[in-house]
Order: structure tokens, then C-alpha cells, then sequence
């Protein structure tokens, strides 16, 4: 195996930092090889806010993926043996994802003249004309992160999905932008250099959570991604496979963390191992006499809580955060084609009764989403929600190799030099007559010339 066979996501989370390793296999489905986590110690609400720290951490990260065993086909018989990952490559490039409050999106409409009508559509013009969204005028301190195309419409024929080969001289196009702030990108890029690896892509983390979670089917129907991470809540809304919308709410797993630990007055540790074990996003689905005892602190006795008034805290945050969802939802347009409904993931879809809760709230359809929909049986379990946006980096970075590979085929693909026939002239022995008889009248006048002198 060499190292460009593989493809490293690095999700910078609020709470943890995941190195995740894929490659394609022999039957190109996308295996999963290793996954290394290591506890994220300066990242607030997806936003690096202490450059030390966070590469401290991805460098955690990072090893922990290299230590782990992957499974390879070795002897004569081709059985399957561990090998360790970092016995056959180094981690130097990765696809990073990128989320935070900052996070912004627009819709925008953009247009080209093209110079020549006989000539077809390429692909070099539509890629002109999404460069051309690239230069927007943004507010200061703001930068494009995306610009992803919704349809096309070629001489005010609307709603086409693929212009290439068809004939027009007005091309214009409905894009999806995402923008950031230029500071919290930049702080991405100066962690993951610092931390001796290279940013081959830069992606939102609700689009890479989309491409791991969602089905194609759930994207044509109409379906809302929520990815419920430590510090953020990230919103995706598609339809007829588009992307509509894209939003990031402040609010996450921590801040429910924060909650229990305020309204039971206990501490940190303890607040998050009652919300993992205990926790309850509906409290009509827990008995009033199951009650949790805790250990007190140095030597105070032992603390008792209730399981239902554990879940109607969470409950609570819960709802706002629905409410949240539910504003995004009405924002885009898009609240009566949802046939799919909802699907959630990231961490904080592993609280217990959580699709009940959406679906009592929202009135759609509601699953849990993993990041096993489109991979093939992998060494690592990854049916883990947490996983959801590092497998989806994985993919799109998967996907971006392939096309950079298709574009170098067709760049090193040697052509034929075209050889132009021409027809054989019938040779003009007219000059060759006239350029004898000029010679001997010139000869003859020349020799009179001599005579009359001599």
C-alpha cells in the first residue's frame, strides 16, 4: 500500500479531536482503518480559541490513529493479520471540517457571457462561473468557504441540473454561499501546519455529516440534517439532492452538561457520566422513584438525584434546541417538503429518547443517523454517531482525489497530432518553360553586347 492511498479526516470538535483513516478497497467501497480520539482542550463552540492546546491535541489525535492495528491480507493463503498503520504510511495531508457561529449562508445568482454561441457548454465554463462567485464582495473580515451550485439556467431556460453540452450564449446559476470568518479559518490552518500535517481540503462539517448519514432517496425527498456536536448544533436542508440551507446553532452537548451540573449542584465530571448514562430527553418516559446516588465531595455523604428531574433538565435544553431547529427550518422555505423529515447525529444524538422528542416537537419523522450508510464492513466500528462528520471528511476527500486524478488523466493523455491531408499539386512546369527562354534571350543579348565592345 502506499501513503496516497489513504485519506485522513480531521474533525476539530469542541469536545473531542478524531483523526479518522480511510482508504477504497478492492471493490471500491470506502473502508474505515483507524480512528484516533483525543480530548479537545482549546476549541470552544467549533472556534480554536488556544493555538497550544488544540495542536496538542491533534497531534494526540493523530498518534493514537497511527498505534491502532489495521487488518491486512498477508501468506500464501491470504489470511487476515494486524499489521500497525504507521508501519505503512505517515499522516501529512488531511481534510479538515469547519463549523462555529460564525458560519454563515446566502443564496446568490450569478452569469457569464459566453463569446461563442457555436461552441457547446464545457466544463470550463460553468467553472468560470462559479470562480466568478469565489470574487464576491464580502463584509470585512468574512471569507468564502463554498460555493455550491443549485441549478443552472441557459438563455432564461430555468431549473437545469447540468448545462455541460448544451448550446447558449447567456450561462447563469443559483449557488448556495457559504462564508466565515477569516480569522477562525485561518486559526484552523495554523493549528493543523503547526501540528507538521497539510490541509488539503477545508469543508463545513454539516455537509461532510450529510454525506456520511443521508441516503439519496432522503435527499431527494426532503430531509433536514441535524448534527447535535459539544459546542454547536449544525443544521443541513435538502431537497431534490440540493443543499438549501445551512445554519449553526450555539447551542450543544455542553451546554446541557452545564445544566445538570447547575441544577443538581454537582461538578463537571460528574454532570457529564449522569447525562451519558442516565440521560433522558423525554421525562414522561421515566418511573418518579428511580433515583441515581453519587459520591459527595471529601467527605460529605453521598448525594441522591432523580432520574426524572435528571431528564426534565435535559428536556428543557432539548426544546430550545428544537426550537432553534424549527426557526432554521421555517427560514429556508422548505417546511412543508420534508417527506424524510429529520435525521440526527453527532454526539448528542445518544441521549436516550431523543427521537421521540423531536418527533413530539416537530411533528416529522425523526431517526437517528450513523455514518455506516455508504462503507463497507471496516476495521473500526463506526456506527457510532460521534463519528458521523470525520467519516464524511473522508468521503468528500475521497471524492475530491478521484477528480483530480480524472483531470491529470486528461492532462498526461497523449493525443494524436492531427495531420492535415492536402492533395498533390500537378507540378507547374510553366516556370521551369519560361525560366529556360528567359535564359537564353538574356545569354544571346549578352553575347552581342560582348561582340559590339570588342
Amino acid at each position: 500500500m502506499d501513503a496516497s492511498d489513504f485519506v485522513v479526516g480531521l474533525d476539530i470538535g469542541t469536545t473531542k479531536i478524531a483523526a479518522i483513516v480511510g482508504r477504497k478497497n478492492e471493490y471500491g467501497k470506502i473502508e474505515i482503518l483507524a480512528i484516533g480520539k483525543a480530548p479537545s482542550l482549546g476549541v470552544k463552540r467549533g472556534v480554536v480559541s488556544n493555538i497550544e492546546d488544540t495542536i496538542r491535541s491533534i497531534k494526540a489525535a493523530v498518534a493514537d490513529a497511527l498505534s491502532k492495528d489495521i487488518l491486512l491480507k498477508t501468506g500464501e493463503k491470504g489470511e487476515l493479520q494486524p499489521h500497525k498503520l504507521e508501519n505503512f504510511c505517515d499522516l501529512n495531508e488531511v481534510v479538515v471540517g469547519i463549523a462555529g457561529q460564525h458560519i454563515k449562508s446566502l443564496q446568490h445568482r450569478g452569469s457569464i457571457i459566453r463569446k461563442n454561441i457555436e461552441d457547446e457548454i464545457s466544463q470550463n465554463d460553468v467553472d468560470n462561473l462559479i470562480d466568478s462567485m469565489h470574487r464576491l464582495a464580502m463584509n470585512q473580515g468574512e471569507e468564502i468557504i463554498h460555493v455550491i451550485p443549485q441549478d443552472y439556467i441557459v438563455d432564461h431556460e430555468q431549473g437545469v441540473p447540468t448545462p455541460i453540452g448544451m448550446a447558449g450564449i447567456r450561462l447563469e446559476g443559483n449557488f448556495h454561499v457559504i462564508t466565515g470568518q477569516v480569522s477562525a479559518v485561518r486559526n484552523i490552518y495554523k493549528c493543523v501546519e503547526r501540528s507538521n500535517l497539510k490541509i488539503v481540503d477545508l469543508n463545513l462539517e454539516p455537509l461532510a455529516s450529510a454525506d456520511a448519514c443521508l441516503s439519496d432517496e432522503e435527499k431527494e425527498a426532503g430531509v433536514v440534517l441535524v448534527d447535535i456536536g459539544g459546542g454547536t448544533s449544525d443544521i443541513a436542508i435538502f431537497y431534490d439532492r440540493i443543499i438549501r440551507h445551512t445554519a449553526v446553532i450555539p447551542l450543544g452537548g455542553n451546554i446541557v452538561t452545564e445544566d445538570i451540573k447547575t441544577g443538581c449542584a454537582i461538578i463537571s465530571n460528574q454532570a457529564e457520566q449522569l447525562k451519558v448514562k442516565f440521560g433522558s430527553a423525554m421525562m414522561v418516559e421515566n418511573h418518579d422513584n428511580e433515583v441515581i446516588s453519587i459520591p459527595g465531595l471529601r467527605g460529605r455523604p453521598h448525594k441522591e438525584i432523580s432520574v426524572k428531574n435528571l431528564a426534565s433538565i435535559i428536556q428543557a435544553r432539548m426544546e430550545e434546541i428544537i426550537a432553534f431547529v424549527m426557526h432554521e427550518i421555517k427560514n429556508s422555505g422548505y417546511e412543508k417538503k420534508l417527506a424524510a423529515g429529520i435525521v440526527i447525529t453527532g454526539g448528542g444524538a445518544q441521549l436516550k429518547h431523543l427521537t421521540q422528542c423531536f418527533e413530539y416537537y416537530t411533528g416529522l419523522d425523526c431517526r437517528i443517523g450513523t455514518p455506516n450508510e455508504h462503507l463497507a464492513k471496516s476495521s473500526e466500528n463506526v456506527t457510532n454517531p460521534m463519528f458521523s462528520t470525520g467519516v464524511g471528511l473522508v468521503m468528500m476527500g475521497m471524492k475530491k482525489m478521484e477528480e483530480q486524478s480524472k483531470k491529470n488523466n486528461q492532462i498526461t493523455e497523449p493525443t494524436a497530432p492531427k495531420v492535415k491531408e492536402e492533395k498533390a499539386k500537378p507540378a507547374d512546369h510553366s516556370k521551369k518553360i519560361r525560366g529556360s527562354f528567359f535564359e537564353k534571350v538574356t545569354n544571346k543579348i549578352s553575347d552581342l553586347l560582348r561582340d559590339d565592345i570588342e
